[in-house]
């Protein structure tokens, strides 16, 4: 059955962004009314703009859906410049040295079939739903009346630009070779990374660089352990000193160690905010709460203040421009960085981290090793009835230790700690915990699992 708008944009309209499955949820009738919503509300919020600027990743339904999002948006009057294929941190620098809003359609890590739309105000401010989405949303589903004059559109080559903007935040001289390995999954790292690594006196090699929306050779969600498996062979294979895994639209970055040990989101956070730190001293460093507590701890050891956010994008910003932070990270390895317009950014994480391995007389792992401290549980999804019961109920048994819900529940027992929030869009329940040992984290989680069955 054909879905009307109205039921499409309540299935894909999420919390931080836009994203559904195409043509079923997301298509260009879709994507035209999402158009006039996003060029309604960007007349209404900044009446001085006249430009949006919109950019794709390399999925095949890509060019109708920005064609569609294009016409809607000039019929509000307002011009597009399109910035064809990019990385969405690429169409934050777009949006950032433009100072124009901008629209970026990626599915992100979302398989072959999914498409979306990530949305930023001018200056790559963040739009969700506290910003301006569900606006965006209400004026889609209501439409808004044409303007006398409508928009026109031209098209803008963002790529060598962007790469001099992320090499500004290294130097490219002075380093050791390097032997590196980038597993660009077919998405938008085979665009992107070569033009910057290019630049650096390393041994590049990158694997699945052709730009193919399908992918043909795994997911690119490295997150999930099972994608990182060709990379960690090829690192071992070829003696490389570092593997970088990108995300679909390569906003993402995650580390493998010369011994092919897959690094996690909050000690590369800890190592870039000790990088950062060094040459800002006394700023502050904005962490989510799923991070280990080794990130906070670095950022005082190295004279940073840490600040903990709520999960997501948009807070993180937020938080970061409120506190005026250096540098934001979390736990899903998305870095951000003030310099960016507070965007993230995974080739610049990426640069830096390269720059910090070819400063050091050593290997990965030795580098890492200060800051990986603790041992976690990862993140462990469970379906409930009534995701705010159970939140309860576990509060209530655990009310003689510390408790904050900043975002969900947060129990601190010194030793141990854990995290319990819901899922935005599914009745789950997501739980992060850590620990001093692998068998201590074994153990707490089953405690809490089990304190949570009981109020099923």
């Amino acid at each position: 059955m054909e879905l009307t708008l109205s039921q499409s944009l309540d299935t894909i309209v999420k919390a931080y962004d836009i994203r559904g499955t195409y043509p079923e949820q997301i298509n260009a009738s879709v994507c035209r009314a999402l158009g006039v919503g996003f060029a309604a509300f960007i007349n209404e919020a900044e009446p001085d703009t006249t430009s949006v600027v919109i950019a794709r990743d390399m999925r095949p339904s890509g060019p109708e859906l920005v064609a569609a999002f294009a016409e809607g948006v000039m019929s509000q009057g307002l011009d597009v410049v399109d910035a064809g294929m990019g990385s969405t941190d690429l169409l934050y620098y777009a949006s950032g040295t433009l100072n124009m809003p901008g629209a970026m359609f990626t599915a992100s890590h979302n398989p072959a079939e999914y498409n979306g739309i990530k949305l930023c105000a001018s200056g790559a401010a963040p739009i969700g739903s506290e910003s301006g989405l569900d606006v965006i949303k209400r004026v889609a589903i209501e439409g808004a009346e044409s303007a006398e004059t409508a928009g026109t559109i031209s098209e803008s080559d963002m790529l060598e630009g962007f790469a001099q903007h992320v090499l500004g935040f290294v130097g490219t001289t002075d380093l050791r070779p390097l032997k590196v390995v980038v597993d660009t999954a077919n998405g938008m790292g085979g665009l992107v990374v070569p033009e910057v690594l290019k630049h650096f006196p390393f041994d590049v090699e990158i694997m699945y660089q052709e730009l193919d929306g399908t992918f043909p050779n795994h997911e690119a969600n490295p997150i999930e352990l099972k994608n990182l498996v060709d990379l960690q062979k090829r690192v071992v294979e070829v003696g490389a000193d570092i593997g970088l895994a990108f995300d679909g639209d390569a906003d993402r970055v995650f580390l493998v160690d010369e011994k092919a040990n897959p690094v996690s989101g909050s000690t590369t956070t800890a190592l870039l905010a000790k990088a950062i730190l060094a040459t800002n001293p006394g700023d502050a460093v904005i962490h989510n709460l799923i991070c280990s507590k080794a990130v906070a701890e670095v950022v005082t050891e190295s004279g940073g203040v840490p600040v903990r956010s709520r999960v997501g994008h948009s807070f993180i910003k937020q938080t970061m421009a409120e506190r005026s932070a250096v540098f934001g990270g979390e736990h899903s390895a998305h870095y951000y960085f003030r310099d960016n317009w507070r965007a993230d950014s995974g080739l610049i994480a990426s640069v830096m981290i390269l720059e910090q391995l070819s400063q050091f007389n050593g290997p990965l792992s030795e580098l890492l090793e200060p800051f990986d401290r603790y041992s976690a549980s990862g993140e462990i999804n469970t379906r409930v009835e009534d995701v705010h019961a159970v939140i309860e109920y576990v509060a209530n048994h655990y009310s003689n230790l510390t408790c904050d819900r900043l975002d969900g529940l947060t129990v601190d027992a010194g030793d141990w700690w854990f995290n319990l929030r819901p899922s935005n869009t599914e009745p789950l329940l997501r739980l992060n915990l850590e620990a001093s040992s692998d068998e201590a984290v074994a153990a707490q989680v089953a405690e809490v699992q089990s304190v949570m069955a009981e109020c099923s």
